[in-house]
C-alpha cells in the first residue's frame, strides 16, 4: 500500500529532511510515485484525490496472514493490512454488522472519533487488538491517521520527498527510491494525525521524539522515532463543555 500526502495536508515530523533522491534528480511527486508502485505491483488501483493526497493499493504477493484492506465510505479511504483480534467487540462497539471488516472498522473508529466526541484518540487505537498498520485519509476534511499496533508486526515506513510530500507505505524499497536515504519506520504503538502529530497510544503523556539514523557506515542518515518514557507532556486537556478540537488529544 501507498500513500502520498500534500504538505498542506499532512505537516512532516520534526527530524525528516527533505531530500533529493540518490542519483540528485527530484522523485516526480504523486504521479511518478504512483507509477513505480503500479509497475512493481501486479494488479494495483490508484486513486487521486485531487492535489491533497494519492493513494495506491495491490493485493499482489500479500501475505495470507496478514491481509491487505482497502475500502472507501463517505469520503473516507481506508487501507489496512493485518488482523485484528477482537473484531466482534469492536463491531459491537461501533454499531457495526457482521459483514464489516478490518478497515470498515477503522473508518468507523474514525468517524467515531470525528463525529461524535470527545473521545481520546490513544484510547481508540488502544482499543484495537492484533496485528496492524493503517493509512486513512478524509477527503472532506482532508485529513490523515495512520497507525501501526504496539509489537511492529506489520511493517510500515514513511519519510518526505524533495516537494515535501509525506510518503506512507510497507513498500521499504518505493520509500527509499523517493526520499533517498531520510525516511524511517513507522515507530510501533503510535499514531500520527493531521491535527495533533505523531503520538503515542501506548504511552500518552510521553513525548515522541526524533533521534539521528545511522546507516551501516556509522554515518548519520536520517532519523527515526522513538517514545521517551522519561520525558512527560503536559496534557493541556481542555474542560468539557469548551469549544476545544478534543481529536487533538
Amino acid at each position: 500500500m501507498l500513500a502520498v500526502f500534500d504538505r498542506t495536508v499532512a505537516k512532516c515530523p520534526e527530524g525528516f529532511r527533505r531530500p533529493e533522491v540518490e542519483d540528485g534528480t527530484k522523485g516526480g511527486g504523486p504521479a511518478a510515485l504512483l507509477d513505480h508502485f503500479s509497475s512493481v505491483h501486479e494488479g494495483a488501483v490508484t486513486v487521486r484525490l485531487g492535489s491533497a493526497a494519492s493513494m495506491g493499493f495491490s493485493s499482489d504477493k500479500q501475505n495470507p496472514f496478514s491481509p491487505r484492506l482497502f475500502a472507501s465510505v463517505d469520503d473516507m479511504f481506508c487501507m489496512f493490512q493485518g488482523a485484528l483480534t477482537n473484531i466482534p467487540l469492536l463491531k459491537q462497539q461501533y454499531g457495526l454488522g457482521k459483514t464489516a471488516t478490518d478497515d470498515i472498522i477503522i473508518i468507523e473508529a474514525y468517524r467515531t472519533l470525528r463525529d461524535r466526541g470527545p473521545y481520546p484518540v490513544d484510547k481508540v487505537v488502544r482499543d484495537l487488538n492484533g496485528k496492524f498498520a493503517f493509512v486513512l485519509f478524509d477527503s472532506s476534511s482532508n485529513s490523515i491517521f495512520i497507525a501501526a499496533d504496539a509489537d511492529g508486526a506489520v511493517p510500515l515506513f514513511w519519510g518526505t520527498d524533495s516537494e515535501d510530500h509525506l510518503i506512507v507505505s510497507d513498500d521499504v524499497e518505493i520509500v527509499k527510491k523517493h526520499c533517498g536515504k531520510h525516511y524511517a519506520p513507522f515507530p510501533k504503538g503510535c499514531f500520527f494525525t493531521s491535527s495533533g502529530g505523531l503520538q503515542s497510544f501506548e504511552h500518552p503523556l510521553s513525548e515522541v521524539k526524533a533521534v539521528p539514523r545511522v546507516d551501516s557506515n556509522g554515518e548519520v542518515c536520517g532519523t527515526m522515532f522513538i517514545v521517551d518514557t522519561k520525558v512527560k507532556k503536559e496534557t493541556g486537556m481542555p474542560r468539557v463543555g469548551s469549544g476545544a478540537d478534543w481529536t487533538k488529544f
